[in-house]
Parts: structure tokens; sequence; C-alpha cells
């Protein structure tokens, strides 16, 4: 009989000794916040915040075709990644559906590592191995093989400089390079899902604990405090980031969400999707019938996934993500609406938040952007 209780991170220890409030995501027991998600999320955007990102999904492509076959099997142009750099990219189904948004990280001529979502990663794994079918490349499942921290926020670069003889100023943000910090052998990659500058460290999972403790006693001066997945949403969502199962769906392709920027028709061979992906390319250059927006509060109440959009006494839309947000002190939200309501400034638009017509802003997402 299968056990359904959720996996622990190799930081659950820590985490349970801080005192965090745990919750299943993905199959994965995960901290949701140690503390204050106000305060996590402050943190990040002024100082550095500490996250474990253990649950996502690594799977390794390795082989003399790797590049020809991640060519093929996503819709971005992977076999012009440089070694040492990422490519944020989608894997798509042969009718143009997301399956998921990825990194994908070149670490040799031959080597690639590809990060899924924690819910998705089994679907990556197995639409790349199948689609490995007559390529000379490995797919290799590392999930196991991996514990992933992140330092995120102004203050990350200072606070790991002190740790790593890595050059971390010459490292490009979605760029990665083997080092260590504290010792500990690791991909140092400048990406993140918080808006800000930060790091995302890949470890063996034994040393994850040693590296949590270093990074805690490294920041304590900076102000770095230990952030769970709870700031991690309201950070991704001010930032205009799409979050699977929220803004990106199997129902929609790169181009009903505005990501047709990752689809690189340009490369050379034929790649899953590409003929379905054209025809989407073609219907959102006449008239998309829905553009994802964002939407601002004028007062207080908080729209939720699948809340209503409305105007003119009708459904113009639907709420993907919502939240209150502490770097705009007023409730935001992303939605889907239709093309004729999302230019900013639209009179007139509101959320339906049970029952009671909300008056919202149309606004340009990201909602916020960090100074550089």
């Amino acid at each position: 009989m299968s056990s359904t209780a959720p996996r622990r991170t190799a930081l659950d220890a820590v985490h349970r000794a801080l005192g965090a409030t745990m919750t299943d995501f993905a199959g994965w027991d995960m901290p949701l916040r140690y503390g204050s998600e106000r305060d996590e999320h402050t943190a990040v955007r002024t100082r550095a915040g500490l996250f474990d990102l253990s649950h996502m999904g690594e799977i390794t492509v390795t082989g003399p075709q790797a590049a020809a076959l991640l060519d093929f099997a996503l819709v971005g142009s992977i076999g012009t990644v440089k070694p040492g750099r990422a490519r944020y990219t989608m894997i798509c189904r042969a009718d143009g559906g997301i399956l998921d948004d990825l990194i994908v990280y070149r670490l040799a001529d031959t080597e690639y590592l590809v990060v899924a979502n924690a819910s998705n990663a089994q679907v990556v794994l197995d639409a790349l191995t199948e689609r490995a079918a007559g390529f000379d490349a490995e797919v290799r499942d590392d999930r196991d093989a991996y514990a992933l921290l992140a330092v995120q926020g102004p203050r990350s670069p200072g606070i790991l400089k002190g740790l790593t003889d890595a050059d971390l100023d010459a490292l490009k943000y979605y760029a990665g390079l083997p080092g260590t910090v504290a010792g500990v052998p690791a991909l140092i990659a400048r990406t993140g899902y918080t808006g800000e500058d930060g790091f995302e460290l890949f470890v063996a999972p034994a040393d994850a604990e040693r590296l949590w403790q270093a990074l805690t006693e490294a920041g304590a001066a900076a102000g770095l405090v230990p952030c769970g997945l709870s700031c991690r949403d309201t950070l991704r969502l001010e930032a205009g980031m799409p979050l699977y199962g929220h803004e990106l769906t199997t129902s929609l392709t790169p181009f009903d969400a505005g990501l047709g920027r990752v689809v690189k028709f340009e490369k050379d061979g034929d790649f899953v999707g590409r003929a379905a992906l054209a025809e989407a390319a073609a219907r959102a250059e006449q008239a998309p019938p829905r553009v994802l927006a964002g939407l601002v509060a004028e007062g207080r109440r908080v729209p939720r996934a699948g809340y209503p959009v409305v105007a003119d006494g009708r459904v113009i839309g639907e709420v993907t993500s919502g939240a209150p947000s502490p770097t705009l002190g007023r409730p935001i939200a992303m939605a889907y609406v239709d093309a004729a309501h999302a230019a900013p400034g639209t009179p007139g638009v509101g959320v339906d938040i049970r029952g009671s017509h909300e008056p919202y802003e149309v606004v340009a997402l990201p909602f916020y952007k960090r100074q550089k």
C-alpha cells in the first residue's frame, strides 16, 4: 500500500525548530511562514530572505544530442544557450497547451539541468523521456540529488560574497556557475521568483542544513530572515510572474498568457507544438480574446483566484491570482480579461467578491519592479 504522506525536505527539522507553519504543497511538507508573512515579504524587498525550495524538480539531460532533444521537446532555443547561462522556457503539448514553465541551465557542452515546478515534475520528466526517443541523449530524474536554497533580496550579494570565492559580480542574471558556498559544493545561479536580485543554490541534500546555518549566521547582521512559500507567492505576484495552475495551464498557450516571446519559431527543425503554436500566434496578432492584466483594488477586499471580473453589468474575465500587496498597501490581482477592457486605466472594471462588485483599477504588469 503506497504512502500518501507528504515528502519532507532535507531541511525539515530546521523548519520545525524555527516554529514554521507547515503545509502540504505538491506532495511536499513545506514551510508556509515562520511568523508574519508580511514581515517576511518586506524583508525580501528591503533586506534579504532565505528560502527552502527543495520541492522543485531537477531533471538532468546529457549526451551528444542533449541540445537537439531539448530544442525539440521545449519551445525555446536551448542549443543557443552558452555553458554557464540559463533560459526561461516552456514545455507544451502538441496542441500548444502549457505543461509547465521551466528554467534550463546549461552546465556544460552536453549537460543541462532542467528545473520544473514541483507540481509538474513528474509530468515534465515523463514528457522529456518520451520525447527523447531517437536522440542520443539521456534524461535522468535528479530530484533526490539536490536540495535547493534561495537567498533573495537587495542584500543577498553581500551576504553570499562573504561565503564564496565565486565572482558574484561577474555572475549575470540567468547565469549559473559551480563553486562552493561556506565550503559546500554548489551550483550558484543568479535566478529567483521574487522580483529581487538573488541566488539559488543547488546542493547535495546532505549539505543543506550546514549551508542553511552558514547563510543564517552570515546574514544576521544584514537582516536576513527565513521565508516561507506564502510570501514567495505575494512577491512573485507583485513582480507579475506567472504561477502554473493559475496564469499558466494546459488550456492556455504561451501566446494566451502574453508570453509568446518564449516560443522560438526561428530555431531549426520541428518542435512539439510548433504547428498549433503558429496558429495561436496568428490568432493573438489578429485579436486576442483575453489578455493578462493587473488589477489594483480601490477598497480593502481581497480578490481570489476564480473570482469574476466584471464591467457594464457582465463578466469580462476571471482572476487568476490575488492577494494583499505589502508593497502597494492594497489588494492586487492578475486576471485574464477581455481585450477591450485590458488597457491600463480602463474605467468601470470591478471584481465580483461574493456578490459585491468591488471597483478595481486596471494597470500594466508588473505591479512592482526593483530599482537596478
